[in-house]
């Protein structure tokens, strides 16, 4: 078996079966156009628009990234099982990292003023959240320049990754096609 096979196999088993997606509570509304079978075809397209619609809204959502990825998948006839195991490109690990970089790339891009890493407690304009302030207020609160960053991050992040699966795959076809020839000549 050679490497690709296995890492396919791989993969093939820890991504969620048609089963388990329908059985999941938060996807079951979509349960009457899960049925397409271009929803579960691995084909070039297919996959490449799956990890793609999942890498986009893994980096622009941080909740509900698998149903939104699954309804669009639907609506783009895209691979499925692709989509939801691509959202998890943001985890509790990635996160932090992810959120920081599309916020600097926000705040250079809308020119905003960037919070200051130190605060003078003797600045008059100084507006300081109260120690009991929750996370999602925090985020929220870093506003225009962490909305701007997640949208050119999460877009253009999901289209390298639809060229780089396509580009990989016609590689990869390319090359069979190419050994089935010169196994076939004399």
């Amino acid at each position: 078996m050679s490497l690709l096979q296995r890492l396919r196999s791989r993969l093939a088993s820890h991504l969620p079966s048609r089963e388990q997606i329908a059985r999941n509570r938060w996807l079951a509304w979509l349960q009457p156009w899960l049925q397409h079978p271009k929803l579960w075809h691995w084909s070039r397209r297919g996959v490449a628009m799956g990890v793609a619609l999942g890498v986009f809204f893994g980096l622009l959502i941080p909740i509900a990234q698998i149903p939104l990825s699954v309804a669009a998948a639907i609506v783009m006839r895209a691979n499925i099982p692709t989509a939801v195991a691509s959202t998890l490109v943001s985890n509790p690990v990635t996160f932090g990292p992810i959120y920081y970089g599309a916020y600097r790339l926000g705040v250079w891009v809308t020119g905003s003023k960037e919070r200051p890493k130190t605060i003078d407690l003797h600045d008059p304009q100084l507006t300081v959240e109260p120690e009991d302030t929750s996370f999602w207020q925090r985020i929220t609160n870093l506003g225009k320049p962490l909305l701007v960053g997640l949208s050119i991050t999460a877009v253009l992040m999901g289209l390298l990754t639809y060229g780089i699966i396509s580009l990989i795959w016609r590689w990869r076809t390319l090359a069979k096609r190419r050994d089935r020839r010169q196994r076939s000549r004399p």
